[in-house]
Order: structure tokens, then C-alpha cells, then sequence
């Protein structure tokens, strides 16, 4: 039920920013492309061979696991659930600044968060379940404006969760269970976050 929930919001998500194909003018959309081209450099396992379609031959709204907005044909959501990657997260993927869903649940990335995704202003959906991500909850994911669901569910992060998450007036869902977080259990987290 709340993986439907879920999947059911990000397609309403991606089908309102997603491209419909009108023959708009190119935008120039560099930025985008370096900054995923620097994700695939750190993806160090790719066993379905997925990111051989990310190529510079190719617009990046066709790649894999991109989608991209209708208005300015930047990339607005990055899915790659599911992939069995391994790797990490590069500080390149803040340049994609009107990312407004993030999705890397059941991989293997591993390391901590860039600091640079906090740039990421527009983000609603940050979804990094089940991965090795490690080291404290970032303050910083307080302060994403538009925030609505937060998933950090089975990784290996510790310390406290943040109390900067909980000024989060968007903040909708919530998921830190399944790691090494010391203070109130996940539910209570999410009985706070919701209850705001």
C-alpha cells in the first residue's frame, strides 16, 4: 500500500514535468549532462549494463532513469531504483538544479552525502532506501523548502536525526527505520514529522 502511494505520486509527479515531445526549441542543457555523465563515472558496478545508454550521442532526456521537464527540458527526476548499482554519490549530481525527485532505493551506493545536493532547492521526493549510505543524517536535508517524502530507510547512517527535519512544514513522509540512529525511534520520528 505505501510503495503504491508512493509510485502513484512520482508518476503524477513525472507526467506533470515530463516532456511532451512538442518540438520545442533544443535548450541547452550541459550542465544536466556533465553532471550525470560525472554519475555514471562513479557508478562502479552496473550489472544490466544500463548506463551504456547514457551517452553524449543521445539527448539526456532519453536516457535511462531520466525524465525531464516539458517547460525547460532540464532534468527534473532521477530514478535509478532498482539497478543493482554500486558506487557513490558525486558532488556533481547539485548542478541539476531543477531536480524535483530523487530516487536511488534497493542498490549498493555507498559513502556519505555530498554536501552540494543540498543546492537542490526544488526537491519534493528524496527517495535512498535500502543502499550503504553512511555517516550522520545531514542537517541540511532541513533545508529543502518543497520537501514532502523523505526515505532513508536501510542504510547505515548514525548519530541523531537532525532537528532541522522536523522545521519541515512540507514534510509529509518520513522513513529512517532500519539504520544505526541513536535517540527517537523511526516511528516516533515519523508520528512527529507528520503531526506538525
Amino acid at each position: 500500500m505505501e510503495r503504491s502511494r508512493f509510485v502513484l505520486s512520482i508518476t503524477l509527479l513525472l507526467l506533470q514535468y515530463s516532456s511532451k515531445g512538442t518540438g520545442a526549441a533544443k535548450t541547452n542543457i550541459t550542465t544536466d549532462q556533465s553532471a550525470l555523465l560525472a554519475m555514471r563515472s562513479h557508478i562502479t558496478s552496473d550489472p544490466h549494463n544500463i548506463s551504456v545508454n547514457w551517452s553524449t550521442s543521445t539527448s539526456v532526456c532519453n536516457w535511462v532513469g531520466v525524465t525531464c521537464g516539458a517547460r525547460h527540458l532540464r532534468v527534473v527526476s532521477l530514478n535509478l531504483s532498482y539497478r543493482g548499482f554500486t558506487g557513490t554519490i558525486p558532488p556533481h549530481l547539485g548542478n541539476l538544479s531543477f531536480l524535483v525527485a530523487l530516487s536511488f532505493n534497493n542498490n549498493s551506493f555507498y559513502g556519505t552525502l555530498p554536501h552540494e545536493l543540498s543546492y537542490l532547492r526544488r526537491l519534493k521526493f528524496i527517495s535512498l532506501g535500502f543502499n550503504n549510505f553512511m555517516g550522520s543524517i545531514p542537517s541540511w536535508f532541513g533545508s529543502f523548502p518543497k520537501l514532502q517524502r523523505l526515505v532513508l530507510y536501510g542504510n547505515q547512517f548514525s548519530g541523531t536525526v537532525p532537528s532541522t527535519i522536523f522545521n519541515l512544514s512540507t514534510l509529509q513522509d518520513i522513513d529512517l527505520g532500519a539504520n544505526k540512529l541513536s535517540g527517537p525511534s523511526s516511528t516516533s520520528v515519523a508520528a512527529s514529522a507528520a503531526g506538525k
